[in-house]
């Protein structure tokens, strides 16, 4: 409350009580002026009613006023007041401008279609005449580009024909790896036949024999000539299989997060190893100076005496002998044999799980021996006992005979196949199987014996198509892309005729009905000899009750 004294009279005031109501709301900013002079500011007034309270009616209502316009829009045309003027006594209107109209002949409906009909047709004649242009000239593009794609893939299927000859020449004059070693017997058993036949044709007698003796020298002499180049690949491959092996227990332990990123974590035991792996390349180095192979073995010598052993105590004493020879100035080609006893050694060190606990994980052979006693097989042939990874199984065998390195050299012996090219198959259905992403299980049980027989004695080695009979080129895809691949579920086609197979929708229409009959006998075929396997009987069941509910 405020009190206020309000003038009555002339001299007399009257004291009033003013109640003040405080504001519940801000005052909003309405705009106003400043006093440049003195600085004070002024701000418009603004008042405000408060509202009318609605009474209390007990439940909460809600109110919402709406006002609809309705738009319409609707063309007018205003008055235009217009006169004419003629010609009268006492004024004259000039005719210059005036235009004579007068009608034309009479047009009857009929001659108004008929011209306008003509009309259509020369409109038709000439947009017919513009599409057609257009039409030849994007056919005689698609001619274009094809002849030029197809000009292009004959170019590149002649740099790889090329490409394909060189390396296979390379692989033949330095062979590396067992493939290539593969290749050349193959060579030689083709050449003995060749050479053989020649020979059959010529006259009996001691020409014959003189030329067979002759001729089995010269296999010897290959044969000799292929060992020397062997033993050369394995040394080079025992080194790097080494540093693969080292390389191997250093790397860090990695994991694959929810979100998609590799996570590396280095252990102790890694560490180890890889401090080992790097002293064990330094200790391999040839051609280094003196000084720097010194302070190579002192760093060999500090790792392997923390531990007190035979074998630590052995490669000590040769790192004594050698510093010892090289300071009498002993030449480097005297010192191989010595260097190399001192890297076998050192890699028997660091194959030892106690010096280096990483290595366990990796070793073929288990530290504990009871676990030998797992999976063991015995090789008739070469009469020793292995793990059964190293014994071919095929999806049909029921016993196990030899392991590979005798299959290998009975090969290398007696038939002297080359098997690549159906390891190259096989490796590329299962990598094409694997992309399909609908559990095929069949395509993993299949092995390269199996794959050989149903190439060789149901495909005929060649193409079901063009009769291409290059396996190098030759895949094997599904027959209908819709079911697992299995052996009476395929066709065997190049690449080309591959990709443009696995594009059809519909068979029946895409192939004739002597063509699907010939694949229908094939699967046949695949299916009575496979079905001897235990592994495909549920399969084969499978299969049936699909084809029966189809």
């Amino acid at each position: 409350c405020l009190g206020i004294s309000i003038l009555t009279d002339l001299d007399s005031f009257q004291d009033v009580v003013v109640k003040i109501e405080r504001p519940t709301y801000h005052k909003p900013f309405l705009g106003g002026f400043k006093n440049r002079m003195s600085g004070v500011e002024f701000h418009n007034a603004g008042s405000q009613t408060i509202p009318k309270k609605r009474p209390d009616k007990g439940i909460q209502l809600f109110c919402r006023e709406t006002q609809t316009a309705f738009e319409k829009n609707k063309p007018q045309q205003t008055k235009n007041t217009t006169s004419t003027q003629m010609t009268k006594i006492g004024l004259y209107v000039s005719n210059r401008t005036d235009k004579l109209v007068s009608p034309g002949k009479y047009v009857t409906a009929d001659e108004y279609h008929k011209r306008r009909l003509e009309a259509i047709i020369v409109l038709q004649t000439y947009f017919r005449r513009w599409h057609a242009i257009n039409v030849v000239q994007n056919l005689r593009e698609q001619k274009r580009l094809r002849l030029a794609w197809e000009a292009q893939e004959e170019l590149r299927r002649k740099r790889e024909k090329e490409e394909k000859l060189r390396r296979e020449n390379q692989r033949r004059l330095n062979p590396k790896t067992k493939e290539d070693f593969e290749r050349l017997y193959h060579d030689l058993q083709l050449w003995m036949q060749e050479e053989t036949e020649r020979i059959n044709r010529t006259p009996t007698g001691a020409e014959r024999k003189a030329a067979f003796c002759g001729l089995q020298e010269e296999e010897a002499q290959l044969i000799a000539s292929i060992g020397r180049h062997k033993l050369n690949a394995d040394e080079e491959n025992q080194q790097k299989a080494i540093l693969h092996f080292l390389n191997k227990c250093a790397q860090p332990k990695r994991w694959k997060a929810y979100d998609g990123k590799i996570t590396e974590m280095d252990t102790q035991y890694t560490l180890r190893a890889r401090e080992l792996f790097e002293i064990y390349r330094t200790v391999c180095m040839i051609d280094i100076p003196k000084e720097e192979r010194i302070n190579v073995l002192l760093t060999l010598r500090h790792t392997v005496e923390e531990h007190e052993c035979n074998l630590t105590r052995e490669i000590m004493e040769l790192i004594a002998r050698e510093a010892d020879l090289m300071s009498r100035e002993v030449k480097e080609c005297n010192l191989e044999g010595l260097r190399k006893r001192i890297c076998t050694l050192f890699l028997q060190y660091i194959k030892t799980p106690e010096f280096n606990p990483g290595v366990a994980r990796i070793l073929k052979v288990p530290p504990d021996p009871l676990k030998l006693y797992k999976n063991v097989n015995f090789c008739r042939s070469c009469e020793n006992y292995l793990p059964s990874t190293e014994f071919p199984v095929t999806a049909n065998s029921r016993t196990i005979n030899r392991c590979h390195m005798c299959c290998k050299l009975d090969n290398e012996a007696h038939r002297r196949e080359e098997f690549l090219k159906y390891r190259l198959i096989l490796e590329n259905l299962r990598k094409s199987e694997a992309d399909y992403q609908d559990d095929a299980k069949i395509v993993f049980l299949i092995q390269q014996q199996d794959l050989q027989y149903l190439i060789e004695q149901i495909w005929d080695c060649q193409s079901a198509l063009s009769a291409c009979n290059d396996l190098y080129d030759l895949v094997m895809v599904r027959w209908d892309k819709q079911l697992e691949w299995s052996p009476w579920n395929t066709i065997l086609l190049t690449k080309d005729e591959a990709d443009a197979h696995l594009k059809l929708c519909n068979l029946q229409e895409a192939y004739t009905a002597t063509f699907i009959h010939r694949m229908n006998h094939k699967h046949i075929w695949a299916k009575s000899y496979f079905a001897q396997i235990p592994a495909m009987t549920s399969f084969l069941q499978m299969n049936d009750n699909r084809a029966n509910a189809n």
